[in-house]
């Protein structure tokens, strides 16, 4: 059999993340497999052969959208050239939804089989795109087990494979020594800042960030703050605003899953890193803040109580959730000090949190989305 061509197409950090994962999990399951896509650090680093570096367009919002739609076009004529050129014998889409689809219609009338992973919130807003959904793939991979309902409902082949963040969420080493690599002593209160991995994000919530820590110093100066740096963003640049902002705050590079253990309490962007901070039992509290116009919009569309994936896999409110203008200063800080302080409630969200884990299911997610892969390839 000639050598199997899968192409990949990831459009932001946590679907580049996703793919990288299961991109391992290929090569040692067909060690000979080419892989192409569009993708950033992580599918790079894999061993992914990269037509286009997806940190350019890894936007959330319509109005953001908008304003980066040069690039997203740049990318989508990038990514139809090369499915022309080279015809993968498979094309995996990896979340990004908005753009991932107008390549599977492409793909699809190319002749090429598309596997969809990581699906699209069809559970949370405009449920009736499953059926476009289904005329545009010939598989979705879902790693959560409650979606695969939705589809077999609609007639769309579907395959639960698992969640890779179950066998992913590890710390390295013991937290006190963790923290004695951090510099922060074993009896210090630490806050964990947790702005996201987008540009998009850090430039709408590092401010309220800056200003609830400002006003949790003020409160108590013993607090230490940290922040780990995703690899998709300018540290130097985020270091000089730490500089700036006049906080303590430790700015770091190391390890995410060695970092969350470190904090107390956390306050967080919505996304997958909600999981991850489940995944290692830490209360957090979770902001969210887009344009005026993108929220007014999403929040006619969105059809669920809560919009962080923690709460939403608990099937309830494990954590508290502060969105657009009731995401201030003053309620972030009031809900972190609650947790850091009153042992009772941190307990409460801790038990929740637990609950995340178990209905995650058992692991090895990663693998099985890898073998599903191969069992396309094989069929081809």
């Amino acid at each position: 059999m000639a050598t199997p061509h899968v192409m990949i197409l990831a459009g932001e950090a946590s679907g580049d993340a996703h793919a990288a994962e299961f991109v391992e999990q290929l090569y040692q399951l067909c060690p000979d497999i080419k892989l192409t896509g569009m993708g950033s650090h992580s599918m790079r680093k894999a061993g992914v052969e990269l037509i286009y570096d997806s940190a350019k367009i890894a936007v959330v919002g319509l109005v953001e959208v908008i304003k980066h739609w040069g690039d997203i076009k740049h990318a989508m004529n990038r990514v139809k050239a090369a499915l022309e050129d080279n015809k993968p014998d498979l094309l995996v889409l990896v979340d990004y939804p908005e753009f991932n689809l107008k390549m599977a219609r492409h793909a699809r009338n190319l002749g090429i089989k598309v596997l969809f992973y990581v699906s699209p919130q069809i559970w949370a807003w405009r449920p009736k795109r499953i059926h476009k959904i289904g005329r545009l793939i010939d598989h979705m991979a879902v790693i959560f087990k409650f979606e695969t309902e939705y589809y077999q409902r609609a007639g769309i082949p579907v395959s639960f494979v698992g969640n890779p963040l179950v066998d992913k969420v590890k710390c390295s080493r013991p937290v006190n020594e963790l923290r004695q690599q951090l510099g922060i002593e074993p009896d210090t209160q630490v806050v964990g800042l947790l702005p996201g991995s987008r540009n998009s994000e850090i430039a709408r919530l590092l401010p309220l960030m800056f200003e609830t820590a400002k006003l949790m110093q003020q409160r108590n100066p013993a607090l230490q703050f940290i922040m780990p740096v995703a690899n998709t963003l300018d540290y130097d640049a985020l270091e000089q605003q730490c500089r700036q902002s006049g906080l303590k705050i430790i700015l770091t590079k190391d390890n995410i899953y060695d970092v969350i253990p470190c904090c107390d309490a956390i306050v967080s962007c919505s996304g997958t890193v909600t999981l991850e901070i489940a995944l290692l039992e830490i209360p957090m509290c979770i902001i969210y803040k887009m344009s005026w116009l993108s929220y007014q919009i999403m929040s006619r569309l969105i059809n669920i109580p809560n919009i962080g994936l923690a709460n939403i896999v608990a099937n309830r409110r494990v954590v508290t959730e502060l969105l657009q203008d009731d995401a201030t200063a003053e309620n972030v800080s009031t809900e972190l000090f609650k947790i850091l302080d009153d042992s009772e409630y941190r307990s409460q969200i801790k038990k929740g949190l637990a609950d995340v884990r178990a209905n995650l299911g058992k692991g090895h997610g990663a693998e099985n989305m890898a073998r599903l892969v191969l069992s396309f390839v094989e069929k081809k």
